[in-house]
């Protein structure tokens, strides 16, 4: 039985791809970043965020140009499948987005907290400052009567 799964082993270790699954990925990676960059003309991606969409984009396209690129980082990883080592990076990268977007959505709910409340405190001095506009004004219609 491990004389049947040795080679399948070696296979494994080498990353292998065809010149057309090549041209397909770097084809998809240049065109994951020209929409990145089409977001960012039609202002629905913030310059600061699509770095890093860009450099996953660039990354792509690294790993459609030099196939061989993944072995060596699954080697650094120390992790014998490059498959392995390929889902550990994009689990990583995605944890790493994940927490970067909590931190965002957490200082924006702040914001809007802050936002409110100061709203709130300018509603109630305007309507303070309403009130006492027609006091002001009702006490000198008042004198005005006791004149006449």
């Amino acid at each position: 039985m491990t004389a049947l799964l040795a080679p399948l082993a070696a296979q494994a270790d080498h990353v292998s791809l065809t010149a057309q699954t090549r041209i397909i990925a770097a084809a998809l990676a240049i065109l994951f970043m020209v929409w990145i960059l089409d977001l960012i003309r039609r202002d629905r991606l913030q310059e600061r965020y699509s770095v890093v969409w860009f450099v996953a984009g660039l990354a792509m396209l690294a790993g459609a140009a030099f196939p061989g690129l993944l072995k060596f980082v699954a080697d650094l990883m120390g992790v014998r499948d490059t498959n392995v080592a390929l889902f550990s990076i994009v689990l990583l990268l995605l944890l790493g987005l994940a927490l970067n977007f909590s931190v965002i959505m957490s200082r924006q709910a702040a914001q809007i907290t802050r936002l409110a409340q100061e709203r709130a405190i300018e509603r109630a001095r305007e309507q303070a400052a309403r009130e006492a506009l027609e006091k002001q004004l009702d006490g000198d219609a008042g004198s005005k009567r006791a004149e006449g």
